[in-house]
């Protein structure tokens, strides 16, 4: 029997061979927003692991809204142009290519997690890398001693949503087929969203309503743009875990508002609203965010993506045939192991050929081969 992990699953006109989904991890390693040979090599390995969906790291709509001077960008049509080379190769071998939408908002212009984590230095200065402005609903700095952004105006609003919208339609020119927007970790739309970051004193503040008018106008906008086959994610921090910030009753308004307008499955993520985009709030353990999946999937009805240390097979496969969730994101997992995804299949026997048939021919010719050597000598010893 099949294990329901890797059943596909059809999100509007577009086939996932399995649930298994690589979610969005930044790397930092552009050159002007630009794509290159690093991140073909790094998405595509996924891709030939056996995962279902790949969903490009945060790329930025427009140049201010990079986290760092290394983040991805999709603000002109020669980034589009770049970043096609990996649509198509994830396609070519089997995988469903997805690209992240995104603005850092008061996160934008700091340093590289390796580098601090921090505002940009000295450091960052002398190799050329300075500062830009940056921008938030409100202007509340991250912290002390980071930048301090500007408060944008309605103006500012309606040239950010165009932005999205061009980057939309850059992406399907590149040959995606999966959009995410990005509403979490303390970036741009997620500081619209809680009350903690959002004093507005106009229609985009004030009560939940108000706070979700924005995020939900450019949802609104990607949903228009983006073809009517293919379908869009959001990924949202479920809770702040912060007190007075955004609670899981808030985001189930979210999901509820955004299933009315066609979004397709909610990436339930959560934290990050101050500090490291993946600052925890609540207790890490295996699985830890899985609950608000599930709870947004009960609630609402809107399809779920889980993630959040989930990291062994038959704890993915329990997620997806408890209906906890649609689609399980493995992600630090599979920067140990890209292979993660044929390897889980193996495991569960939930491919329809057993042994190596799921991996790419072009290894899984050799895999056969070593293993009747295994299966003739026995495990390895030292004499």
């Amino acid at each position: 029997m099949t294990a329901q992990l890797f059943t596909p699953v059809r999100l509007r006109d577009v086939s996932l061979r399995n649930r298994v989904a690589i979610p969005p991890m930044c790397q930092y390693s552009a050159e002007g927003g630009m794509a290159g040979d690093y991140h073909l090599v790094h998405y595509g390995r996924f891709a030939l692991g056996g995962a279902g969906l790949v969903i490009l790291e945060a790329t930025a709509v427009v140049p201010e809204g990079r986290i760092t001077h290394g983040d991805l960008g999709i603000w002109s049509d020669a980034h589009g142009d770049a970043l096609a080379r990996v649509a198509g190769f994830l396609k070519a071998q089997g995988a469903v290519a997805g690209v992240q939408l995104a603005h850092a908002g008061r996160k934008a212009s700091m340093q590289r997690p390796w580098e601090g984590n921090g505002p940009l230095s000295e450091e960052e200065f002398a190799r050329g890398e300075a500062p830009w402005p940056i921008v938030a609903p409100s202007a509340i700095p991250l912290d002390a001693g980071w930048l301090m952004p500007a408060e944008l105006s309605a103006s500012d609003l309606d040239d950010l949503k165009a932005a999205f919208v061009a980057a939309a339609g850059r992406a399907q020119a590149a040959g995606f087929d999966v959009i995410e927007l990005h509403a979490a970790h303390g970036y741009l739309l997620h500081t619209f969203l809680s009350p903690l970051t959002n004093r507005r004193e106009d229609a985009f503040g004030g009560e939940r309503a108000g706070r979700m008018r924005f995020p939900l106008a450019v949802a609104r906008a990607l949903r228009r743009a983006w073809p009517a086959g293919k379908p869009l994610f959001v990924r949202v921090s479920a809770v702040d875990g912060l007190e007075g910030g955004l609670t899981l009753d808030d985001t189930l308004a979210f999901a509820g508002e955004l299933r009315a307008l066609g979004v397709d499955v909610l990436d339930c993520s959560s934290g990050g609203l101050s500090g490291s985009a993946t600052a925890a709030r609540i207790r890490r353990d295996y699985g830890f965010q899985v609950g608000f999946a599930e709870a947004v999937k009960r609630e609402t009805g809107l399809a779920t993506m889980a993630v959040g240390l989930i990291v062994d097979p038959r704890q993915a496969e329990a997620i997806v045939a408890e209906g906890r969730a649609d689609l399980v994101a493995v992600g630090r997992e599979a920067l140990a192991d890209p292979n993660w995804a044929v390897r889980a299949g193996r495991a569960l026997d939930g491919t329809e050929e057993p042994g190596f048939a799921a991996w790419p021919r072009q290894a899984g010719w050799w895999l056969e081969r070593r293993e009747r050597d295994i299966a003739r000598l026995g495990p390895w010893r030292q004499e």
